[in-house]
C-alpha cells in the first residue's frame, strides 16, 4: 500500500462541475484531494479487504438476530421500546438492504481492523461509485497511470442491480427519495442514488426530510400531497425513533430504505456485541460496554458515544485518564470502549479506508486522510488504483 503523488488533471474543476460533482470543495477546504493516489496489490485487497468485509457482514448480521430477540439487548442498544416489535419484525420479513460500509484501520500489512459500521447513512458514496473512477479513465488516457492500472469498483451497478431487487421486493416501479436541507454533501449523495434508481427504472421523486408532511389517512406524503410509499432517507433512524412524528411511523405502510433492523447495526453498541459473539477474531478490537470494563486488559481505549457521528465526544483514555477529547451533541444515551488502535500514518496523513457494501456483497473502497488522528467530515478523500 503506496501513497504517490500525481499531477492534476488540468480540467477537473470544470469536469466537477459539468457532472455535479459540486462539493468538491466545502468551506474553502479541499474534499477531493487528486495530488495523490493510493496504490494497493490485488491481494491486499481480496484478502485483506473484499473477504473480511463480507464475512465482518454476516458476523453483523448474527448480532441482528441476537438482539432483536432479547428486549434487554434492544434496550442497550438505546432503541426506544415504541419500536421494538417494527425493528424485529423488519428483520423476521427480510426487508432488503441497500447499502454500508465498514470503516478500516489498515496499513497494508497485517489484518485490516473495524473502526465501525455506516449501517444507515453512509455519505462520499458519489465519489466512490461514479468520481474516482472517472478520474482512473482519464489518467490512463492522460499516460499518467498504467493500462493495467484497475480500482476496487463495483458499486454503480451493484446499486443499480439491488435496486431492481428492491423493486421486485416491493413490487413497485417508483419510490421517493430523502435528505435535510442545507447538506450539500448528503443532496449529491441521494441524487447519486437517484440516478442508479433511473438505471434500474425506477421513477424516483425528492422531497426534503423537513417537507415530508402526514396526511389525514396517516400516511407520509410530498409537497406535492403524493404519497410515500417506499423512501430511501438519509436521515438517520436514531433521530427518527425520537421525534415528533416517531409514533406516525409504525401505521404510515412506509418501505424503509434503508429498513428499520439497520438501526440495531447503525450505532456503537454493535462493537462490544461483536466482540461478546466473536471473540479474538483477527479484524476486530476489543470493545465493552460500560458495564463490562472490569473485563478490559488494554490500558489505551477509545470511548465512543453510542450515536456519535463524525468523531463528536470521543475521547482516548489511557489508565482511566482522559488524554484527548471532542467535543459535541452525544453521551447521554451511554459510551462503550473499544481498544485503541491509531490509524497508520503515510508521510503526516492519517489515513482511513472505507469498505462499501451493497447488500451484502463488497463493492469497493474510499479512502480518506487527515492531518489529525481522528477523520472528520471534512477529511480529504483520495482516488486509489489496484497496480
Amino acid at each position: 500500500m503506496l501513497r504517490i503523488d500525481i499531477q492534476e488533471r488540468p480540467n477537473w474543476q470544470k469536469k466537477a462541475r459539468d457532472y455535479g460533482f459540486s462539493f468538491h470543495t466545502m468551506h474553502g477546504q479541499a474534499y477531493w484531494d487528486e495530488s495523490a493516489y493510493y496504490q494497493f496489490t490485488l491481494q491486499q485487497i481480496e484478502r485483506d479487504l473484499e473477504s473480511p468485509t463480507e464475512e465482518i457482514h454476516q458476523m453483523c448480521l448474527a448480532v441482528v438476530e441476537e438482539v432483536v430477540n432479547d428486549e434487554a439487548l434492544l434496550a442497550k442498544f438505546q432503541i426506544p421500546p415504541l419500536f421494538w416489535q417494527s425493528v424485529a419484525d423488519s428483520w423476521r420479513n427480510k426487508d432488503p438492504s441497500l447499502y454500508s460500509r465498514l470503516d478500516f484501520a489498515y496499513s497494508g500489512q497485517g489484518p485490516a481492523k473495524l473502526y465501525e459500521n455506516n449501517a444507515d447513512t453512509p455519505t462520499s458514496l458519489y465519489e466512490s461509485g461514479f468520481w474516482q473512477w472517472l478520474w482512473l479513465e482519464d489518467q490512463v488516457k492522460a499516460g499518467k497511470l498504467s493500462r493495467q492500472a484497475d480500482q476496487f469498483n463495483s458499486l454503480q451497478e451493484k446499486l443499480i442491480r439491488q435496486f431492481r431487487k428492491l423493486a421486485d421486493h416491493y413490487q413497485i416501479d417508483a419510490m421517493h427519495f430523502a435528505c435535510c436541507t442545507d447538506t450539500q454533501e448528503d443532496r449529491g449523495t441521494v441524487q447519486y442514488l437517484q440516478d442508479c434508481a433511473a438505471e434500474a427504472a425506477l421513477a424516483n421523486e425528492f422531497v426534503f426530510i423537513e417537507d415530508i408532511g402526514l396526511g389525514d389517512t396517516g400516511h407520509f406524503t410530498d409537497l406535492n400531497d403524493g404519497v410515500i410509499a417506499t423512501l430511501f432517507k438519509l436521515y438517520p433512524w436514531e433521530f427518527m425513533q425520537r421525534e415528533e412524528f416517531a409514533p406516525a411511523i409504525l401505521h404510515a405502510g412506509v418501505n424503509w430504505v434503508e429498513p428499520m433492523w439497520k438501526s440495531v447495526l447503525s450505532n456503537k453498541a454493535l462493537l462490544p456485541m461483536l466482540w461478546q459473539l466473536f471473540p479474538n477474531h483477527p479484524n476486530l478490537l476489543p470493545a465493552y460496554f460500560e458495564d463490562q470494563l472490569h473485563l478490559c486488559t488494554q490500558s489505551k481505549l477509545i470511548k465512543k458515544p453510542i450515536f456519535s457521528r463524525e468523531g463528536a465526544n470521543v475521547s482516548l483514555i489511557e489508565n482511566g485518564k482522559v488524554l484527548s477529547h471532542g467535543d459535541g451533541p452525544y453521551g447521554e444515551e451511554g459510551f462503550i470502549y473499544q481498544a485503541y488502535c491509531p490509524l497508520p500514518q503515510f508521510g503526516q496523513n492519517h489515513t482511513l479506508i472505507g469498505s462499501w457494501l451493497v447488500n451484502d456483497s463488497a463493492a469497493g473502497i474510499s479512502v480518506r486522510e487527515d492531518l489529525s488522528a481522528i477523520t472528520q467530515d471534512l477529511s480529504r478523500y483520495l482516488p486509489h488504483i489496484i497496480l
